[in-house]
């Protein structure tokens, strides 16, 4: 039997990716407002709730703090106590590692104690112990989701900008910088999405989803080239001159100081190992395959 899906925030990019792929295969999709959870009968012929609807981290620091905890933590119980009370079998939530660490030293799993430092981790979190603080009915899954930074075609982000330089020929300065960091392609996210829609043998739980493998900024530095059809240029300049120019910016308010400083050269590797485990598929999409995907969708959209 058909399962019929009901999508919060299906009008961002998880959801108009997840709605389109769902619709292809013959779901019945439909998305759920924040009007319809005023409906009695909202879920009686639902099979599937997944909840996407959320407030986006604001890298600018301009959100009133109060707009995260109303929409991740409030609406998200909202949404949750409709499915309990409703015949919908299959309960996702979409959450963020954001709600696990900012900081990430080694790899991050499931099992780290989360330290949240932002009121966007912080809600997101918050939505996370509310869920976890019930007992699922029988007959009932729900999972909590964690993604890492999310990309795919027609998804501007910081991708978006970072691409913009490299696309413009200009050097990147921070080569002499080790890091690795893990990314989510919007078409492993999916994947997941439907594994856990179409299997019962996967247990309910909170489950981190990244790509396979992190990949290095200078590498992404040299597929950003490859993709704009041009030669990679990165700089190994003295990390001790790095960071005393980062110094100065914090004196003389520059481009770049020592927090953009980190947050550009940070590590923050994140495991799908509890997530492929339970699936027990790798996922469909590489690391530089999807990377590539995304990158060469900013490239058609910059001629």
């Amino acid at each position: 039997m058909l399962k019929s899906i009901l999508i919060s925030g299906s009008g961002g990019f998880v959801g108009k990716n997840l709605s389109a792929s769902l619709l292809s295969q013959a779901y019945q999709v439909k998305s759920l407002s924040r009007m319809d959870l005023q409906s009695p009968n909202l879920l009686l012929e639902t099979d599937v709730l997944i909840h996407l609807a959320g407030k986006a981290h604001d890298l600018k620091n301009v959100s009133d703090p109060r707009e995260y905890y109303a929409v991740n933590t409030e609406l998200t119980k909202q949404v949750f106590d409709a499915f309990l009370k409703s015949t919908a079998s299959i309960f996702i939530f979409m959450s963020s590692v954001k709600a696990s660490a900012d900081v990430v030293d080694g790899i991050l799993t499931e099992d780290k104690l989360p330290v949240p430092q932002t009121h966007y981790g912080k809600s997101k979190l918050l939505a996370e112990e509310y869920i976890l603080s019930h007992t699922i009915p029988d007959g009932k899954r729900v999972y909590i989701l964690r993604p890492c930074m999310i990309h795919g075609p027609g998804n501007k982000g910081n991708l978006n900008l970072l691409f913009e330089v490299v696309r413009r020929g200009i050097p990147w300065p921070l080569g002499a910088f080790s890091n690795h960091r893990s990314f989510c392609s919007i078409d492993n996210l999916v994947f997941v999405i439907q594994e856990l829609i179409d299997r019962k043998d996967i247990p309910s739980g909170t489950y981190q989803v990244a790509d396979d493998e992190a990949l290095s900024t200078n590498e992404l530095i040299r597929l950003m080239a490859q993709s704009a059809g041009k030669q990679a240029s990165i700089w190994k300049l003295p990390k001790a001159i790095i960071s005393g120019m980062a110094q100065l910016g914090d004196w003389f308010h520059l481009p770049l100081n020592s927090e953009r400083l980190a947050k550009l050269t940070e590590s923050y590797v994140v495991s799908n190992e509890k997530i492929t485990q339970a699936i027990g598929k790798k996922m469909p999409i590489s690391s530089r395959e999807g990377i590539l995907k995304t990158l060469t969708s900013f490239s058609k959209s910059s001629i």
